[in-house]
């Protein structure tokens, strides 16, 4: 009887066994890592409080661009006939003290208010986010004199300054608003800006990318602002709910924007002594006004959630 064959012998091989190079064999794809954005992203889209906030925002902006398609009435056609009548067919909010319609009203103050809110944010992330960013990586003097000058605005309370500074000026535009914002807002951002860009500066990454020689552009445009830019993003969004409520206080307190330009906030002026007996003319504008800054509100809520590392 012939010797067996042990099938552990390497040398030999079953009838019906196929052999692999394991040279051959396909690694399996690595899954490529997410950055912080698609993170972010991903988490966003998980988010009752932003999907609700994004299409209220939505909502906001297309009123703001294109506020024909909601009213045909002019804002600004009034009929002293009509002074503070409740509602009737075609005009469902009634009328204001000087007969124009609240509806027509209510729908068009949402274009002063939004743009003054996303002009001065961006102006105010654009001014603070260079100033901040260019002390926090060069330093030494740069930075002593930013941060002084910072501590000097900081001393400044903004609605303070808003009445001091819009009731010296005579022509009070939504540009004119929105510079006095600018110029008084972005000292919080330098700030943030400034700690961010310290921070993402002490990493290896950029101590890398220096000792290959990279010059100081490319080290600030393609290492740093990437990694710094989040909080400001985060702040700026929340900040633009208290953009828009400043544009309407001071406009309430008659040193904002005025007429014949249609706001929120010169709307709840002229209402607030007819509360009483018309008190539809207050409700409406106030209530527009407040799931405005609302919804901007829970926008900044949800970015900050999603952005922020500590919440992982």
């Amino acid at each position: 009887m012939p010797d067996q064959i042990e099938k552990t012998d390497p040398g030999i091989v079953d009838a019906g066994t196929v052999v692999v190079d394991p040279g051959l064999t396909p690694e399996p794809e690595r899954e490529k890592p997410r950055s912080l954005w698609d993170d972010a992203w991903r988490d966003l889209r998980r988010n009752p409080v932003f999907i609700v906030s994004s299409l209220l925002i939505l909502f906001l902006v297309i009123l703001s661009l294109w506020p024909g398609l909601f009213s045909s009435t002019s804002p600004l056609s009034c009929d002293l006939s009509k002074s503070r009548q409740t509602s009737e067919s075609g005009h469902p909010f009634g009328y204001d003290l000087q007969g124009c319609d609240v509806y027509a009203r209510t729908i068009y103050g949402a274009r002063a208010s939004v743009t003054v809110g996303v002009c001065a944010t961006a102006g105010v992330a654009i001014l603070g986010s260079v100033l901040g960013g260019l002390a926090g990586f060069y330093g030494g003097w740069w930075d002593s004199v930013l941060s002084r000058i910072t501590d000097i605005f900081f001393g400044i309370p903004i609605l303070l300054g808003g009445l001091v500074f819009l009731s010296v000026m005579k022509d009070r535009s939504i540009w004119t608003v929105v510079s006095f914002m600018i110029l008084l807002g972005w000292p919080q951002i330098g700030r943030i800006a400034r700690g961010a860009v310290i921070t993402a500066k002490q990493q290896d990454y950029v101590q890398a990318a220096k000792a290959l020689g990279a010059s100081s552009g490319r080290i600030m445009i393609r290492h740093i602002l990437p990694n710094a830019v989040a909080p400001v993003i985060v702040v700026a969004t929340i900040a633009l709910g208290t953009y828009i409520s400043l544009e309407a206080t001071l406009s309430y307190l008659g040193v904002g924007l005025k007429a014949p330009t249609v706001s929120w906030g010169i709307d709840i002026s002229s209402a607030a002594v007819q509360y009483r007996n018309a008190p539809h003319m207050l409700l409406y504008p106030a209530g527009a006004l407040s799931i405005t800054i609302l919804a901007f509100i829970m926008l900044g809520d949800a970015v900050r959630d999603a952005l922020d590392p500590k919440l992982r």
